[in-house]
């Protein structure tokens, strides 16, 4: 899934999601989000000095960084929306900052990214005009096919396949096959709409009170 679809469902999935701030004690926070009467897709926020825990309906999350941890959140933001995007996120950064995970990890074998892997390979070693001579078939059936049945059995059709008599993949392995998990796609985009939607309620506070 691109990263502009999985913003769209993810906007959908919070569409009524009410905040609720339950403390709010400097950089001792905890904030929760959730569609009232339900506790689906519902997250929590909580950070201490140093830390913030992300955990809900989709999972557990836990980064390291700075003091605020909310002030860490925000610092891609007004770079990625120029770019174009609703939510700033940084997967790749945040994911460096991860000290637990959920139990799908943070990124996970995809059929997707492998089946693009062995198309690129194939590619690079300048194989492309064999495919109409018998090469797609077989790539299909002896390697693309078994995308799905896991990352032992993808790479290892892969590694297996043979064509003229040669190996066409021997170090296939060194491929990265893995992507970001859609629970910790999903919490990031929880993280930056979340710390939007805290941000704007205490702007709207500050500039209810007089000067």
């Amino acid at each position: 899934m691109s990263t502009s679809c999985a913003e769209a469902q993810f906007l959908r999935d919070v569409a009524d999601h009410e905040m609720t701030v339950l403390r709010d004690d400097g950089v001792s926070r905890h904030v929760r989000f959730a569609q009232p009467g339900t506790g689906c897709m519902h997250f929590d926020l909580i950070t201490w000095p140093g830390y913030l825990c992300y955990t809900g309906d989709m999972g557990t999350y836990v980064f390291q960084r700075l003091t605020d941890m909310f002030e860490f959140f925000r610092t891609d933001r007004e770079y990625k929306k120029r770019n174009g995007a609703k939510l700033a996120v940084n997967l790749s950064y945040w994911g460096e900052k991860l000290q637990a995970t959920d139990r799908d990890g943070y990124r996970k074998y995809s059929a997707e990214k492998f089946k693009t892997n062995v198309m690129d390979w194939i590619e690079q070693r300048g194989l492309t005009g064999k495919l109409g001579h018998g090469l797609r078939d077989e790539l299909q059936s002896e390697v693309l096919d078994h995308a799905d049945d896991g990352a032992d059995a993808a790479y290892r059709a892969a590694m297996d396949f043979v064509w003229n008599g040669k190996r066409v993949f021997p170090d296939f392995y060194e491929v990265d096959s893995e992507d970001y998990s859609h629970r910790f796609v999903w919490c990031c985009y929880a993280l930056a709409w979340g710390i939007e939607q805290y941000d704007a309620a205490k702007q709207s506070v500050a500039e209810a009170v007089p000067a």
